[in-house]
């Protein structure tokens, strides 16, 4: 997150979101003109991801204050203040008053309440509830992806991003390689016809994977779980839908559809021990659209293997490799290669983002951001039982993995069992 002076600020905003400063004079949502107003802004969720999202929305407009702040835990609320005023370091004011930062599994009403903009954060599991409140009342808003950890929750965004829409509200969703000048310029290729009709395709993210926090002393099971919830499908979905929803969106993106259906295998072989949770260590799956085409997508975590995250994609004229930034004809010929420096799109997202609050214009990223997470769970339906999941079984499927509310009383919609071990999915016994 490199340091950017407003001075800066203004110089690259007026390059990337020039386009956006003619808007029809029929939009009817709230506008913040020119930076005349104060753009009251807040954090739900303050990890890692929360705190950068953060400090790329103060980036993004020089008029724009963090008034509020909430998580679960304090220290990771005071860790995640800390960073944000350390890499201002006083070029720009952050002060969030004690009494605005709220500690707690509800204390994401409270901040929403008091901004304009709401940043959404905390682990996906909550992200249904917490965009269905900040839509109804009336904020514009940043979440990241996914948007669900289970089709219940797909079900309450889609309808969130109806009412959205109707209200004029702004709805950016963290899937950054829609703002990625590379992307953008291989989309047009594609949208263009250049590579034909696309029938097949390979998406990967396979890396050694991420973080593991030992179980403290005193701790409860519900702590430990909020501690380590990358482990646990009601909180994450799986690395399946956590991280490889990336990779599956690029494809629903160029192919310009969702898939009919998905098949796949995966398990545990490296990442199996009891504090690794229930999820799998990978996971293959053929999502299969109405066109005929097929999209092979595989993620693993498992460390020492092949690390690679990028997509291929194959028409009937040629082919893309987004990782290089490539287009090559049928005969292996190089006929486009994006050459352009980048440009980072996690600052983009934001910066279009409140060029479009500002000048009344309307972003909605929701629905295609739940459509993205719907296949990826949909592929882990696939994995999980080893059966062929429809679309519409995905959709429509009755399992509840997060609950509507939650509270520190409350036992973990999964437990272990008297040895510390949790269940874990079996392909040909688990049921969607």
């Amino acid at each position: 997150m490199k340091n950017r002076s407003r001075r800066d600020f203004c110089k690259s905003a007026a390059l990337t979101t020039g386009g956006l400063l003619t808007l029809p004079a029929t939009m009817q949502g709230k506008m913040f003109v020119g930076g005349s107003d104060k753009l009251k802004l807040a954090l739900v969720g303050c990890g890692g991801r929360g705190t950068g999202a953060a400090v790329q929305a103060l980036t993004a407009d020089a008029d724009v204050e963090l008034v509020a702040m909430a998580d679960a835990f304090g220290d990771r609320l005071e860790g995640s203040l800390g960073a944000i005023q350390e890499h201002f370091d006083g070029e720009k004011t952050i002060n969030v008053p004690e009494k605005n930062r709220y500690v707690g599994l509800d204390g994401y009403r409270h901040a929403i309440d008091q901004a304009d903009v709401v940043i959404l954060a905390t682990p996906p599991g909550f992200r249904p509830t917490h965009f269905e409140y900040a839509i109804a009342n009336d904020k514009h808003v940043f979440m990241e992806k996914p948007v669900a950890t289970d089709a219940y929750g797909v079900r309450k965004v889609l309808a969130s991003a109806k009412i959205a829409k109707e209200k004029k509200l702004n709805v950016v969703v963290g899937l950054q390689r829609h703002y990625e000048d590379k992307y953008l310029a291989l989309y047009d290729k594609v949208k263009n016809g250049d590579i034909g009709q696309i029938t097949s395709g390979q998406v990967y993210w396979n890396s050694a994977g991420v973080w593991v926090r030992a179980r403290q002393a005193g701790q409860s099971e519900l702590e430990y779980q909020m501690r380590n919830w990358y482990y646990f499908n009601w909180l994450c979905g799986d690395h399946i839908l956590e991280q490889h929803i990336h990779n599956i969106d690029v494809a629903n993106w160029f192919i310009g559809d969702y898939p009919v259906s998905a098949q796949g295998m995966g398990g545990r072989q490296v990442r199996n021990g009891k504090d690794h949770g229930e999820i799998f260590d990978h996971h293959f799956v053929e999502f299969t659209y109405a066109s005929g085409a097929v999209i092979a997508s595989q993620c693993r975590h498992q460390p020492g293997t092949m690390s690679r995250v990028n997509e291929v994609l194959q028409g009937t004229k040629g082919s893309i490799n987004t990782g290089p930034g490539e287009m090559k004809d049928l005969g292996g010929k190089i006929t486009f290669k994006y050459d352009k420096e980048y440009v980072n799109p996690y600052q983009v997202e934001h910066d279009r983002l409140f060029a479009s609050i500002r000048n009344g214009e309307v972003i909605s990223n929701a629905e295609y951001g739940a459509k993205s997470t719907l296949t990826a769970i949909m592929g882990r339906m696939a994995t999980y039982t080893g059966q062929v999941i429809t679309w519409d079984q995905a959709l429509n499927a009755d399992q509840q993995l997060m609950p509507d509310e939650l509270t520190w009383n409350d036992t973990p919609p999964t437990t272990p069992d008297a040895n510390g071990n949790y269940p874990i999915p079996t392909p040909g016994v688990t049921k969607v």
